[in-house]
């Protein structure tokens, strides 16, 4: 089984598997169902011991679902708690106590020069990964849309926001869809089988645009996604998918790859209008 990228994968993929398992491997994932925040925190020994089983029983478990090692896994836990954190200070704060390291505070170049590396890292597998059929599609179904919606919301706003931005100085009928005063659904009442939408969103994926999604696939309308699983919710409704890799520092996610994507589109439908 290859192993999940997010604590709601793990979930699904162990609650499909229950019924499979032992009964010492049923203790555990009962347990860590159950003791979702513990688990982040706890040593390999105390959750042994409060789910009652020795161990070398948890190490079985993690490899069962394609994890190396039981710390491995328990890397989806801490991700996921330091994810449901508002607070960026919050987020910090309980980074370093899950880390448990006593290291000197860094300065705002030591972040930068983190940053950078990462990001340079991110870049490069984006430029790597992409095919070239996944980009002449996206472009084509962008070039061919009547109207143009682009939904991202929390994290993905930003970039949602910058694609209007450079679609209309393309002269495209593009419009954000940002749910000012809970108008979500209204903003695309009027999507049809010629428009476009563009939902950006990475795990933990908003329902909304979920939700949008859904309403635009009944409408017959075609569907760019940026996402960052292959199996993220979002990829069922795509004609095309971009899946990326984002630059992490400590408990805090990059979108510069994501950031180069949709201006990469949008250069690129540049140059074909001035071509044509």
């Amino acid at each position: 089984m290859r192993a999940a990228t997010s604590l709601n994968e793990l979930k699904e993929q162990i609650q499909l598997s229950y019924g499979h398992l032992s009964n010492r491997l049923q203790q555990v994932a009962q347990y860590i169902l159950e003791n979702s925040s513990s688990v982040a925190f706890d040593t390999v020994a105390s959750i042994a011991q409060q789910a009652n089983v020795p161990p070398s029983t948890l190490i079985r478990f993690a490899n069962a679902f394609g994890f190396s090692g039981f710390n491995e896994m328990k890397q989806l836990f801490r991700q996921k708690l330091v994810e449901d954190t508002a607070s960026y200070t919050d987020r910090a704060r309980l980074f370093k106590q899950l880390e448990g390291e006593q290291r000197p505070p860094e300065t705002a170049k030591d972040i930068l020069d983190q940053f950078a590396r990462a990001n340079a890292k991110a870049l490069e597998h984006l430029s790597t990964t992409t095919e070239s059929s996944e980009l002449e599609k996206a472009a084509q179904v962008l070039r061919c849309a009547d109207n143009i919606y682009v939904i991202g919301l929390r994290r993905s706003f930003s970039i949602a926001s910058y694609f209007t931005y450079a679609l209309r100085h393309l002269e495209k009928r593009a419009f954000l869809i940002d749910g000012l005063g809970g108008m979500f659904h209204e903003q695309l009442s009027m999507i049809g089988p010629s428009d476009v939408v563009v939902s950006i969103s990475f795990s933990p994926y908003a329902e909304e645009t979920l939700s949008l999604s859904e309403i635009a696939s009944k409408a017959g309308a075609k569907q760019v996604v940026i996402t960052d699983s292959e199996i993220s919710p979002l990829a069922t409704f795509s004609d095309a998918c971009f899946v990326i890799k984002e630059a992490k520092v400590d408990a805090f996610r990059s979108q510069a790859a994501s950031m180069c994507l949709v201006q990469s589109l949008a250069v690129s439908l540049a140059f074909e209008g001035s071509v044509s």
